[in-house]
């Protein structure tokens, strides 16, 4: 069943005469016009008939095979079937080891490569692999360990300061004190036995007085001898008191004093010292840095490269390059765990996850694998790649990995889903508009659109879950054929902008901070947002003023209308 064109129609009609004559056997061209005086020759004339005779035969031809094998005559078609079908996700990656052992420089503010051990090398543990310069380390040595030496001397004085007031506060209390208590009790003594001594001979010269004896001024010379040695008895007593309650105590504290201030300063010392002695050391560790041996067996490779990609400001790993603090000179791969490191898009991401079976081939050499990781971060995005995001998959070779080396190119299939018995068509038999998936079937009665409920897809194939039964015909590519489906869709040009963005009162914000208003007048400024009248809106990407779509703009398939990166500023009416 064929269906003939109102073009086709008037192709036939065209050549109606020529087919006619060409059938009856007539060769002869038509009379030529009476005008023209010019005669063709008529092997000519049998030439060009000839000519288009075949042409028609192929165009009929063609139209009658096309009409064979499609309801319509003019569109290819496929059935829709169910089959087995395989959804992977296929990316190229890098070979590399599992379990890598990260040479770095441990060197304190970095170093200069005076030797290195060539790239590839299989080495042992404790071997030698690279040796960094020294110079300025030795002499950081030295000037180290004079201040060494001089941290060392002023922290056995301030120990030897220590113990001599530590001494003194014992020889007063033990010693000094004692002796200075017993002098005075001495004085003490002798002053009591005096005025005992004088008050004796008092009476005995008053006594005398009253008998004639001795005259008064004897009698009053012995009275003040008494009273002196009362006195002298007083400042006896009075300077033990002195001493016991004022002079020691204060002797004490100020003696205690001067052993305080010497054991803090000697615990200064010795922490000043125990700083230069750390320093030393530290430096000393570092020079023992300088020669990196390896930690254990494996094949050297040289860090050049961070994660596959070299930024133009790293410097490569070779005799003489300048290396900093904790950068990584050699990694020394475990070639018995290998694993193959591929970005995926972020399209694809969501269809990954841990324990998915992959298939590897590195070379002429084929591999099973699983998905041990999936990143949750994109991959820094080089200069050249634009805003494509990409997410980095690890998956573990699980065979025997011999004789792969890290760094080879290799190509990962990652099996998603093995669907069985499901129905399928071919991918560019779905046309997606204004937010539906549709597909056009070729029936008895013509040519039917169809709403179609899609499942999983691979690179030829999509999963069609209703909307078209099996062995029904689709056509394979509707956008070359059927006008709907080649119409662009302008939906997003009628869509109501209070339904999208709310409506013209704005919402409550929450407070962000201190008050950002402007006495001039302005509004505030929003997020990413421009200056305009009170209650300004903020600037979005591509702002419009009416809900109209900023020129220049452009959209995803399926997503809101996104306006170019330089859309004026909104103004709130």
């Amino acid at each position: 069943m064929s269906t003939t064109t109102r073009e086709d129609q008037q192709h036939s009609s065209k050549f109606a005469a020529i087919v006619q004559s060409v059938a009856n056997g007539n060769s002869s061209p038509p009379p030529p016009p009476k005008r023209r005086k010019l005669r063709i020759p008529r092997w000519m004339w049998v030439g060009s008939l000839a000519a288009v005779a075949a042409v028609v035969a192929f165009m009929t031809l063609g139209t009658s095979l096309l009409s064979s094998s499609t309801p319509t005559g003019r569109v290819l078609t496929e059935r829709a079937r169910r089959m087995d079908m395989v959804v992977s996700i296929a990316e190229d990656g890098t070979l590399q080891s599992s379990h890598n052992v990260d040479i770095k420089c441990e060197v304190q503010g970095g170093s200069t490569i005076l030797w290195i051990i060539p790239d590839g090398t299989e080495v042992r543990k404790g071997e030698e692999l690279v040796r960094l310069d020294t110079a300025a380390i030795q002499e950081k040595i030295d000037l180290q360990r004079i201040a060494y030496e001089k941290a060392k001397a002023i922290k056995i004085e301030a120990e030897k300061t220590y113990e001599s007031a530590k001494i003194s506060v014992q020889e007063y209390i033990e010693g000094m004190f004692v002796q200075n208590l017993q002098t005075l009790q001495v004085a003490a003594t002798v002053a009591k036995e005096n005025l005992e001594s004088a008050r004796n001979s008092l009476l005995f010269t008053n006594r005398m007085h009253r008998k004639g004896y001795v005259t008064t001024l004897q009698r009053d010379a012995q009275a003040f001898a008494v009273q002196r040695a009362q006195l002298d008895l007083d400042v006896a007593e009075k300077a033990i008191e002195v001493l016991e309650k004022f002079t020691k105590p204060k002797t004490v504290v100020g003696l205690e004093s001067v052993r305080d201030a010497a054991e803090a300063k000697m615990a200064s010392e010795e922490a000043a010292f125990k700083l230069e002695e750390d320093r030393l050391k530290r430096l000393e560790v570092e020079l023992e840095k300088c020669v990196i041996k390896a930690p254990a067996d494996g094949m050297v490779v040289y860090a050049n490269q961070s994660e596959g990609r070299r930024n133009s400001e790293s410097t490569g790993i070779e005799e003489g390059a300048l290396v900093r603090e904790r950068q990584t000179l050699i990694q020394l791969p475990d070639l018995n765990h290998m694993q193959v490191k591929c970005t995926v898009h972020e399209s694809k991401v969501d269809s990954l996850q841990r324990g998915l079976r992959a298939r590897i081939k590195v070379q002429d050499r084929e591999f099973q694998g699983i998905v041990i990781a999936v990143a949750n971060q994109p991959e820094p995005s080089q200069w050249f790649s634009g805003n494509v995001k990409e997410y980095a998959c690890l998956v573990a070779i699980e065979s025997d990995p011999a004789g792969l080396r890290p760094g080879l190119t290799s190509a990962v299939e990652i099996l998603v889903a093995n669907l069985s018995n499901v129905l399928s068509v071919p991918v560019q038999s779905v046309v997606e508009k204004k937010g539906q998936y549709l597909c056009w079937v070729s029936g008895p009665s013509g040519i039917e659109k169809r709403e179609v409920q899609l499942g999983m897809s691979n690179n030829t194939r999509i999963e069609i879950k209703q909307g078209i039964s099996d062995g029904e015909l689709v056509l394979l590519n509707p956008r070359l054929s059927i006008a709907e489906a080649k119409e662009d869709d302008h939906s997003e040009d009628e869509y109501n902008v209070k339904d999208r963005f709310g409506g013209d009162s704005p919402a409550k914000l929450p407070p962000v901070g201190p008050d950002r208003s402007n006495p001039g007048g302005k509004g505030k400024r929003g997020p990413r947002g421009g200056e305009g009248g009170e209650g300004g809106a903020p600037r979005g990407e591509g702002g419009a003023v009416g809900g109209e779509r900023a020129p220049g703009g452009d959209r995803p398939s399926g997503g809101p209308p996104r306006g170019g990166d330089g859309g004026g500023t909104a103004t709130a009416t």
